[in-house]
């Protein structure tokens, strides 16, 4: 339905409502009993206030779509680069190599699932003009370094799942791996705060 607006003389907005024509100029002629067109264009037109405005953006869920997609991304290039190319590990290496190549099926297959499901999210916070994209960034990063964090920390040396890498001194690499997980964190966590700090009318919901 094209928008309502109120037509305005000196000031003065009658109750009378009438509503752009938008498909070819000869129906400015049934607007208002008006037959000129640039006399109808001239006239200065005040919006309906009751027409939807935006929504403000929603805090935590765009925080948390990029934090499933960061997360999703980051257990993608892990799986693809490290478990795939270099051929340095598998997901659970404690076992035959057919349960180990088991085990990276399964992680690529929730990293797709969560990867499409955050898609799905983030095109429904779209839709309904509730995204903020510096929120989604930041939680994207929250999310691929929380990611790398937990999988140096966790799977590597709490439940030994897999090391980085077989047949070297480990202490440099999971430095590394940790590390870079750690810089992750931090940039997103500052970029959320950022952008939460230029958003004082935002509250989570």
């Amino acid at each position: 339905m094209p928008p309502v607006a109120r037509e305005s003389r000196n000031g003065d907005v009658p109750p009378a409502h009438w509503a752009f024509p938008q498909l070819w100029p000869g129906m400015f002629h049934a607007v208002r009993g008006i037959s000129d067109p640039i006399q109808l264009t001239a006239r200065c037109v005040v919006v309906d206030s009751s027409l939807p405005r935006p929504r403000s953006a929603d805090v935590r869920s765009s925080t948390l779509v990029g934090v499933l997609i960061g997360i999703a991304i980051m257990a993608a290039v892990d799986e693809i680069v490290f478990h795939q190319l270099l051929a340095w590990h598998h997901f659970y290496d404690r076992s035959t190599p057919s349960v180990a190549l088991l085990s990276d099926g399964l992680l690529h297959a929730a990293e797709l699932i969560i990867l499409v499901g955050g898609f799905f999210w983030f095109a429904d916070l779209r839709r309904r003009r509730a995204l903020s994209n510096r929120l989604a960034w930041g939680g994207f990063l929250l999310g691929a370094g929380g990611f790398q964090v937990f999988d140096g920390v966790v799977d590597h040396k709490v439940l030994r799942l897999h090391q980085i890498r077989y047949g070297v001194h480990l202490l440099p690499y999971d430095v590394l791996w940790i590390a870079s997980g750690a810089v992750l964190l931090l940039a997103g966590a500052g970029v959320v705060w950022w952008a939460r700090s230029r958003r004082p009318d935002s509250r989570p919901r």
